[in-house]
């Protein structure tokens, strides 16, 4: 079944994704899904929970162009060393046109795994950086609104109140699956790769 983004409230967006142990066709394959999709929507980054796939992996491209800038495929990262304050707006391909304000660390280490199994250890800073963190942060469970200052919040607190209404009342008429349905498809996915 091809993946597609999932919307805020989906489950899997709250689920803590567990590390990858193996990478085999099948999760190259996933990979190159996840950016075509990445792409498609004008994203600089997708993680797997956004695609319903709880597994410690992501994707980016600050540059948003498949022709452009860098692509990198981070498997189980880490981030360490954070430096500096920067606060700038960012967005979701789970929250569509929803944008705030969210003050992260202005330069950090990374520690990630490719593809083939090399070891990546990068300091980055500015909006790579910024793009790492917010993509990490979705293998935890973490919304960027949830880093948000309440002042801030409050000014996207309806539009995300509307894509929860829009969810539930899909779920309500059987459209999609109930939450605890939903989280148990993921189990597949845990001893598979995990």
């Amino acid at each position: 079944m091809p993946l597609s983004i999932i919307p805020h409230p989906h489950p899997t967006l709250r689920v803590c994704s567990r590390p990858i142990r193996k990478v085999d066709a099948q999760l190259k394959r996933i990979v190159s899904e996840m950016l075509d999709l990445m792409y498609q929507a004008e994203g600089v980054g997708l993680a797997a929970n956004q695609v319903n796939l709880p597994l410690r992996i992501f994707v980016a491209n600050p540059s948003g162009n498949r022709e452009d800038g860098e692509e990198l495929v981070l498997i189980n990262p880490e981030i360490q060393s954070p430096k500096g304050n920067e606060t700038a707006q960012e967005g979701c391909l789970s929250l569509p046109g929803i944008y705030g304000n969210v003050k992260r660390p202005r330069t950090i280490k990374v520690s990630a795994y490719d593809l083939r199994g090399n070891s990546i250890e990068r300091e980055v800073d500015g909006f790579l950086a910024r793009v790492i963190q917010h993509e990490n942060d979705h293998l935890n469970g973490v919304m960027f609104f949830d880093r948000m200052s309440d002042e801030s919040k409050r000014d996207i607190d309806d539009r995300i109140d509307e894509l929860e209404t829009v969810f539930r009342s899909k779920q309500a008429s059987g459209g999609i699956p109930s939450d605890q349905d939903l989280l148990a498809e993921l189990e597949q996915w845990y001893h598979t790769y995990c």
